[in-house]
């Protein structure tokens, strides 16, 4: 973060300094939540939350070095109180984003957005000092965050914006101002308050809608393999590149094969140039999220050899998204359980039949959250494509319409199903049953919890 005085963070966030703050205390450190986060110098910001209220944690932050607290009401030391929080955080982030020049690349999707962020990363920090959105703070309070990190000496500033209603994204890309916007897919995530896979498309669109025009240096980088995607072409004033595997795609992959691990190999073809990549991320899924990145690295200016490098030595960088553990056993506990609709249940199933090969393949699924009315039928095409790749057994956990359809759909299709309740239930089950070199799935929506089976799977041989 720039340097900023307690008086300067006030004027910006229409607040006021309280407590024993000299003229010129002077805040050099991060802009954290969350008090064991805070170190020398930092702003602690004390959100009101549905369980906890941040001003509690005021004392904590001091002693670990805060500077000061921004909070809505005064606390003991030093403090600039605000109405709302959040909405400082937004104030603050965009003092910041005036101050600085980065090159500002904004990306949405319903599928791939944050391992796609963790590509473009460790494309873009090999070319100069960038600042990514950690894990997935996407939302209204997540992308000041990652704003208020950059600094003076930042060249890229990558932005994950996600959405869970309409409007988020423009509010997103009106307080980070990306002068490239990307969206990946548009897919059947959040259909219950975006109107409709029509109203996700709407929702996604919000991300290049408002880019600055091409005379201005503004670009639209655009899935040209998924027709939603595409279509939005004629919603933006930037300047429109596409990425994707046809043809006419200008950032496409071509010759695109699997090794026995499920890497995929391809060739990168930019807009000038191409160059081999093999990934190290398993999954033929995970093609679409390098292009994605090495489309916007190109717009950026990286030359494709050195896009291709970064890509081939890139590894998981987020929690919960195909993170691949290996026991002393030789079971592989593969951790996707932060999130899951559809599309991402399929790419994640398919991969684990590739990783796999003639290993047993054991599937702990849990529900697809906010399918609306196609939860039966998108829950009873999982345990059908269960069976369909030969998957040995599937643990279906949860209860209602939605895992209750994928185990009828998954034994008509001759997996051996076992439905338990809850997370617990399963590690139990699964500690009982698993084998040496099983490999193990572990996918659900995040509500689901499944996180922690995964964990505790990981930690038991």
């Amino acid at each position: 973060m720039i340097p900023l005085t307690l008086e300067e963070i006030a004027r910006a966030v229409d607040g006021t300094v309280h407590g024993s703050a000299g003229p010129g205390l002077t805040v050099t450190g991060p802009v954290v939540i969350d008090s064991r986060e805070v170190t020398a110098g930092a702003l602690f910001a004390a959100i009101l939350g549905e369980r906890s209220d941040g001003h509690d944690f005021a004392p904590a932050a001091y002693s670990a070095g805060a500077v000061a607290v921004l909070g809505s009401r005064p606390v003991e030391g030093p403090c600039v109180v605000a109405d709302d929080v959040v909405i400082a955080l937004t104030k603050l982030a965009a003092l910041v984003r005036d101050r600085l020049s980065p090159v500002v690349i904004g990306l949405t999707g319903s599928v791939g957005k944050t391992t796609t962020k963790d590509l473009l990363a460790q494309i873009l920090e090999r070319e100069a000092p960038t600042v990514a959105t950690s894990r997935s703070f996407n939302n209204e309070i997540g992308l000041p965050l990652t704003i208020l990190r950059a600094d003076r000496q930042t060249r890229y500033l990558v932005l994950e914006m996600g959405a869970a209603k309409p409007g988020d994204i423009t509010h997103l890309v009106r307080v980070g101002r990306p002068q490239i916007g990307m969206v990946l897919n548009v897919g059947p995530a959040h259909v219950l308050t975006m109107g409709g896979i029509d109203g996700v498309a709407k929702t996604k669109g919000e991300m290049v809608r408002d880019l600055p025009a091409a005379t201005g240096g503004g670009f639209a980088l655009l899935n040209s393999d998924d027709e939603r995607v595409a279509a939005m072409a004629r919603q933006t004033p930037a300047a429109v590149t596409f990425y994707g595997t046809g043809q006419d795609a200008a950032v496409r992959a071509r010759d695109v094969t699997l090794d026995a691990a499920g890497h995929a190999s391809f060739t990168l073809h930019t807009l000038t140039e191409q160059a081999p990549v093999r990934l190290r991320l398993p999954g033929e899924h995970q093609v679409a999220n390098a292009l994605a990145a090495a489309c916007a690295a190109s717009i950026a200016g990286v030359p494709a050899d050195r896009i291709a490098a970064a890509l081939s030595s890139a590894l998981p960088r987020s929690p919960g998204r195909f993170e691949i553990k290996e026991r002393a056993d030789g079971v592989t506990v593969i951790d996707d359980a932060y999130n899951a609709n559809p599309a991402s249940a399929r790419a994640a199933i398919r991969t684990l039949v590739t990783m796999a090969g003639d290993r047993r393949t054991v599937a702990v699924l849990g529900e697809m959250m906010h399918q609306a009315e196609g939860t039966i039928h998108h829950h009873e095409a999982i345990g059908a494509l269960a069976g369909a790749l030969g998957i040995n057994v599937l643990v279906a956990v949860g209860k209602g319409e939605g895992p209750d359809a994928m185990v009828a759909a998954a034994r008509e299709a001759g997996v051996s199903v076992y439905a338990v309740p809850d997370g617990d239930a399963a590690i139990d089950l699964l500690r009982e049953s698993l084998r040496p070199a099983d490999v193990v799935l572990v996918k659900a929506s995040s509500m689901v919890g499944l996180s922690a089976v995964a964990t505790a799977l990981d930690a038991s041989a």
